[in-house]
């Protein structure tokens, strides 16, 4: 970590592990798709007024932040020589980037709902600029406190109290001593802020808006457009040579533009790789967890014991198989319910009545979090033209967070509702109780309380439910998440540890060799050699549709997020002493970023460094699977499937 601040408004997706579906006409699921963002009824809109009223109150907003920049000038002359210089400095710094994230957050939420607005892409493009030049600005803070030292750092927060919410920050920067460049050196580093971010926005510009979208006929002879949102919903289709169709053709269609794609990965892999050199650091995966004080065992860890375990991944895909009556399981099947019989969907004030019943054993003042949530507008809640797809949750410290969804009904969009609604209480919760400072929690620890609320969903439900179908159907989507979550995540997170170590060796990342990784890593997850699943050659330019893959080492935190989650689930549910475990787990939500992620999430009960977290998990989706087998007897027995 870095007492420089980095502009990340944490953007939390969860499309790509519960992916959308598709709209019913059993229930009143508004479809606005194809509606222009303008035409879509305030109602189902987030309030993102809370913010910025307008455009121009935002453009009024950057003349203010223009003139608060020159501050930091002003207040960094001999800023380390007294503990109340060093005070003005950092709050003053504190102060210009709140103001800043909110600028960002505003331009940044507003594009998302309307990817094709090239006014909010300039606005976004302003607000990175004004970051570049504090980062460069900034560049002698960390070479400043070295030279300070912790113990003179040390006797200035006893002169001044107001010091000890920096002390973590301060800690970490001396924890890196070994690879803090000079202030000449860092101030060039931060330059390259300037382009680094170009093949991240060009693959999204090109997945979400340039790329033609590939057409497709159904059987009644309509034609419909591939664009994400359908692929999602058709992919899913209880017709399995309409589902081989339309993932044949949108990877086919992705293909014929996967050298530029593989251009543009192949830039990033690059830029992790100089980031780590200047950095000093002996490979990419150090200098990302490094600075997070996580081990990089945890990485290997996840990638071991997953890969050690994929026999319960592969019982309930040949469930699956068995319960879809396929003579051959493909990979184009595996989106599709195995409970052909069941077709529930869930309005949305359904979804928030279930979600709010769900979390009541969290207590009041979290169901006062979901209440806010909903009444209040933080939601974003349909499809609309140029809406960007999947869902996420951005936590924006002085206002609220803002949730993302493209809702659809489904039990799949009910827990990935739950999921962001996660993300978003961990924001609150530390919004509230942290200093701006200490208010963005690790990335490792970013996908526990979303995952945490699926746990909470499923067993709730799972209890609950009396008929065997719908609990197969629960279990199968739940499974399925867990497939995309830690099974699905962990292969992304390989290939990315592939394709890192790749361009450390100097090699050039073509669309050949990736789509060659990636083709492989996927038969060997889905035992395709053991005749689990057949994966055939159209999906191994998949890599070219994944946007995670230019967060730098960011997918396995879902992964790790899941095993985490899972175990505090069960401390919750199952443990002694269920009010302490409660009040751990909402101190544990609370922490935002001001001690070690590890050490964070090890107070709350969960130690990472173990195998024990991971052997857990993979028991507990055994005893799922297991349960799931059960069921399918019993229904077999009463010829109900």
């Amino acid at each position: 970590m870095s007492i420089i601040k980095k502009i990340f408004i944490v953007l939390l997706f969860a499309g790509l592990i519960l992916p959308t579906s598709g709209f019913s006409s059993s229930k009143d699921i508004p479809d606005f798709s194809t509606t222009e963002r303008a035409k879509v009824p305030e109602e189902f809109k987030w309030k993102i007024s809370d913010i910025f009223p307008s455009v121009e109150a935002w453009q009024k907003g950057t003349k203010v932040f223009e003139k608060m920049i020159p501050q930091i000038d002003e207040a960094s002359k001999e800023w380390t020589s007294s503990a109340k210089n060093m005070l003005k400095f950092f709050d003053t710094l504190s102060n210009v980037y709140r103001k800043g994230y909110k600028l960002y957050s505003y331009a940044s939420n507003r594009s998302n709902m309307d990817l094709g607005n090239p006014e909010f892409q300039k606005m976004k493009g302003q607000m990175r600029s004004y970051f570049i030049k504090i980062g460069s600005m900034t560049s002698f803070i960390n070479s400043d406190i070295l030279k300070l030292g912790g113990e003179k750092f040390a006797e200035y927060v006893k002169q001044e109290a107001g010091l000890k919410v920096y002390s973590f920050e301060i800690e970490e920067v001396l924890r890196m001593k070994a690879h803090v460049l000079p202030p000449d050196q860092q101030r060039i580093v931060s330059l390259t802020g300037l382009f680094s971010g170009a093949p991240s926005r060009a693959s999204g510009i090109l997945n979400n808006v340039e790329m033609p979208n590939a057409k497709i006929k159904l059987a009644d002879g309509k034609e419909v457009e591939l664009n994400y949102s359908n692929y999602a919903k058709y992919r899913k289709s209880k017709n399995p040579d309409l589902r081989s169709k339309v993932m044949r053709k949108y990877w086919g269609n992705h293909r014929m533009f996967e050298k530029t794609f593989a251009v543009l990965i192949d830039a990033e892999m690059k830029k992790h790789v100089f980031n780590s050199k200047v950095g000093k650091f002996e490979n990419t995966l150090k200098a990302k967890l490094y600075p997070s004080s996580i081990d990089t065992s945890v990485y290997h860890n996840l990638i071991k014991y997953t890969k050690e375990n994929l026999e319960p991944l592969h019982r309930y895909l040949k469930l699956k198989k068995e319960l879809l009556k396929l003579k051959e399981y493909k990979y184009e099947d595996i989106y599709a319910s195995a409970v052909a019989k069941v077709d529930k969907l869930y309005t949305y004030d359904e979804a928030k009545d279930l979600i709010i019943k769900v979390m009541k054993p969290l207590g009041a003042e979290y169901e006062k979090g979901l209440r806010k949530a909903f009444d209040e507008k933080w939601i974003d809640i349909y499809p609309n033209k140029g809406k960007q797809s999947g869902a996420y949750s951005s936590g924006l410290y002085d206002v609220h967070p803002f949730v993302k969804m493209n809702y659809d009904g489904s039990y799949s969009d009910v827990s990935t509702l739950a999921h962001e609604l996660g993300h978003a209480m961990h924001s609150w919760f530390t919004s509230k109780k942290q200093h701006f400072t200490n208010s963005n929690y690790a990335t490792f620890l970013a996908e526990i309380a979303s995952t945490f609320n699926e746990s909470l969903l499923i067993n709730y439900l799972l209890k609950n439910e009396k008929d065997d179908l719908f609990k197969l159907f629960l279990l199968d989507e739940y499974i399925e998440g867990f497939r995309g979550t830690l099974y699905r995540q962990t292969l992304f997170a390989e290939f990315e540890l592939t394709i890192h170590k790749m361009a450390e060796q100097g090699k050039t990342l073509t669309a050949d060799v990736l789509d060659q990784k990636y083709l492989e890593l996927t038969r060997l997850y889905y035992g395709h050699e053991k005749g689990v699943v057949k994966v055939g050659d159209f999906i191994r330019n998949e890599w070219a549709g994944i946007p995670h893959f230019f967060l730098n080492y960011y997918v396995y935190t879902y992964s790790t997020g899941i095993i985490a989650s899972m175990a505090l689930a069960d401390t919750i549910l199952n443990g002694k002493n269920k009010k302490q475990n409660i009040n751990k787990y909402l101190d544990f939500i609370s922490a935002g970023g001001s001690r070690p992620p590890l050490d964070i999430l090890k107070t709350a009960g969960v130690d990472m460094t173990t195998a024990d977290p991971y052997l857990k998990a993979f028991k507990r989706l055994n005893y799922l699977v297991t349960e799931m087998e059960k069921i399918v007897k019993r229904l077999k027995k009463k010829n109900k499937i």
